[in-house]
């Protein structure tokens, strides 16, 4: 009995941390409209001091990967993002990768969730963006115009 109520503090306490974190956090549910560009969508985050500068990966695509900021949350539709997605040709925020450029302008998402839900949330906000299975509990929200 004694672990299980030692088990069920643990839970509650990584709960709570958790909720703490999120309750601070800064949504970014009107930007993935798909009707932004990908500049527009970026260089406020950044300019906010809640997105870093370089991105920690760019893929063949072109597509850049930026992670928040240590200490900054933000979240889409209620899911905690992991990381943001994006590119815009001609644009000095965003590195060309070595392959031919998913668009002209793309941008999204990556967040703790699984797709079926973050998908519900998504098309109940109203938003045209896509939804694609990433891994086991990660989906990405995504527009490319």
């Amino acid at each position: 009995m004694k672990h299980v109520v030692r088990t069920y503090r643990i839970a509650l306490a990584v709960t709570l941390a958790s909720l703490g974190a999120l309750a601070h956090a800064k949504p970014i549910d009107a930007q993935l409209d798909c009707k932004s560009t990908a500049h527009d969508f970026v260089a406020p985050l950044q300019q906010d001091g809640l997105l870093e500068t370089k991105p920690m990966r760019v893929e063949p695509n072109s597509v850049n990967a930026f992670k928040p900021v240590k200490g900054a949350t933000l979240t889409a539709y209620g899911f905690k993002v992991y990381v943001v997605v994006a590119y815009q040709k001609d644009d000095p925020i965003f590195k060309l990768g070595k392959g031919e450029p998913i668009a002209d302008s793309a941008y999204g998402v990556v967040v703790w969730g699984g797709d079926k839900e973050v998908e519900q949330q998504v098309h109940a906000a109203g938003s045209d963006a896509d939804v694609h299975h990433v891994a086991p509990f990660i989906t990405a929200i995504f527009c490319k115009q």
